[in-house]
């Protein structure tokens, strides 16, 4: 199976490369098109979007939110880009499947349901300015 083609802010990718990325991440990255960050699409998969996805070996949908390794917080559903997940998710479009090589050896499809924007204020959230 094909795997879909794959965008990404310019912003993400220069970021993305910096972390040393697991190899399959860093192929996924090699492969992407690469756009100014005020051309992205809202219907792809970007840093600090909200995903609900479908894993097609199980039927189960998730939302999760993708981020940086130090953002993670499984408990607020924020999972890290170098995760599986977060990997096989990151520059794919609404509607669009990927295949995923997952740590019990078996690959996963995921397909992308929904994407929902970055928070406003993604990287400063309960910051609150006060009066003077």
């Amino acid at each position: 199976m094909s795997q879909p083609n794959l965008l990404l802010s310019d912003d993400d990718f220069v970021r993305l490369l910096s972390l040393s990325p697991p190899p399959e991440l860093r192929a996924e990255l090699e492969r992407a098109i690469v756009v100014p960050v005020e051309s992205m699409s809202p219907d792809v998969v970007g840093m600090h979007s909200r995903v609900r996805y479908c894993d097609e070996s199980s039927g189960q949908l998730r939302e999760v939110e993708l981020v940086y390794p130090d953002e993670v917080d499984i408990a607020a559903g924020r999972i890290s880009v170098l995760a599986p997940v977060g990997a096989a998710l990151i520059g794919v479009s609404v509607g669009q499947t990927i295949d995923w090589p997952f740590p019990d050896g078996r690959p996963r499809t995921l397909r992308v349901v929904e994407v929902l924007p970055p928070p406003a204020e993604a990287g400063s959230a309960g910051v609150e300015e006060t009066p003077a």
